[in-house]
């Protein structure tokens, strides 16, 4: 069955067609009539006219055109438009002599001149032919464009979604994975019955706070990230006691630069979770530097150099996210060395705050 917009679009289409050929058989009444007292004539002659000039034209935009000129099967196009030339001039040519176009009247006075030539015929019908293709070509190239809009769009869509469902695939393994490892170190404090329990749990809050309501955001102000960076630390200082040595450098050099949330924590976390006790202590260094919109952060742990780091749940999806946040726009750097393990990690295209956004 029909849907009703397809049936409102094929009388639109009968209509606006319609209309179209009434206005070229008045073009053909005017100008073929110039010079002719005898519209009866002017009418039936521009009227034999309008059968050949449809066909033809139909014929091209319909057939010739979509099946051989738009496939680049431009050989068979030129020969069946040749041969489609030639049949149009026969079948005017023997109406002529039929007397089909010019009958009686052809001998009365007050017939248009113009229509006794027969070059003059031909060339009007292909005039209004050329006119006919050239719009068709123009409603298919804007249809063409009008559909590759919408299918890039579609196809965008689709990509976007497809990206934010996986960034949401990332995050919920991410976030777990951290959450894991947080429990496991005040589990540890608790069968010690440790007194920094209670302030580890209060830690663990800010944490979880921040990922519950702030890791949802696209971006959020680097500031956070480092705080929720330094609480994290601060629970690890607490787990390794006189065991951990934890140096951090910071030179933010704006501080509205944005950054995605939870990008830099499982660098962190695998640095004390992979780190390995040497020389009597875990050493960990930090370095994170801002200029512009570019972000450059390091970090080195000790390490024993069989570990395989790379393996790590939250290091393998930190890479595929910033794959997708930061395409062509960052730089990571992984170094193993006999005692230490290092990654440096370049960030381009930071997104800066102005002071009404901030406020």
């Amino acid at each position: 069955m029909i849907s009703k917009d397809t049936l409102l679009k094929y009388i639109i289409t009968i209509i606006s067609h319609s209309i179209f050929w009434i206005a070229i058989y008045y073009f053909y009444a005017y100008f073929l009539g110039y010079g002719s007292s005898n519209v009866a004539y002017v009418n039936l002659f521009s009227g034999f006219l309008m059968p050949v000039t449809i066909l033809i034209s139909y014929f091209l935009i319909y057939y010739l055109i979509p099946n051989y000129l738009l496939t680049k099967k431009y050989k068979y196009f030129i020969l069946y438009s040749v041969y489609a030339f030639i049949l149009s001039v026969y079948v005017i040519i023997l109406s002529i002599l039929y007397g089909l176009i010019y009958s009686e009247a052809y001998k009365e006075v007050g017939t248009a001149p113009l229509t006794k030539t027969l070059p003059f015929i031909i060339l009007g019908v292909y005039f209004v032919v050329l006119i006919v293709v050239s719009l068709s070509l123009i409603v298919h190239n804007y249809n063409s464009i009008v559909k590759n809009e919408n299918l890039n769009n579609k196809i965008l869509n689709a990509q976007l979604e497809l990206k934010e469902q996986e960034l949401k695939f990332l995050k919920m393994q991410i976030h777990p994975h951290f959450l894991f490892n947080s429990l496991n170190t005040i589990y540890g404090f608790a069968l010690k019955k440790g007194d920094e329990a209670p302030e580890m749990i209060l830690k663990l809050s800010n944490l979880l706070d921040y990922i519950l309501y702030q890791v949802e955001k696209p971006s959020v102000l680097l500031q956070d990230e480092v705080n929720h960076l330094l609480d994290y630390v601060s629970l690890e200082k607490m787990r390794f006691h006189d065991t951990l040595e934890v140096k951090i450098e910071r030179e933010i050099e704006n501080e509205n630069s944005q950054i995605t949330p939870m990008i830099l924590i499982p660098f962190v976390e695998n640095a004390f979770k992979h780190g390995a006790i040497v020389k009597g202590k875990l050493r960990v260094t930090m370095l994170l530097k801002t200029k512009g919109d570019k972000l450059f952060f390091e970090i080195m742990n000790t390490s024993i150099k069989d570990t395989n780091f790379e393996k790590g749940i939250g290091l393998e999806n930190i890479k595929k996210r910033l794959e997708m946040l930061y395409p062509n726009a960052h730089n990571i750097e992984i170094e193993q060395r006999e005692n230490s393990f290092t990654v440096k990690l370049t960030i381009r295209n930071l997104n800066i705050l102005n002071n009404e956004q901030n406020l």
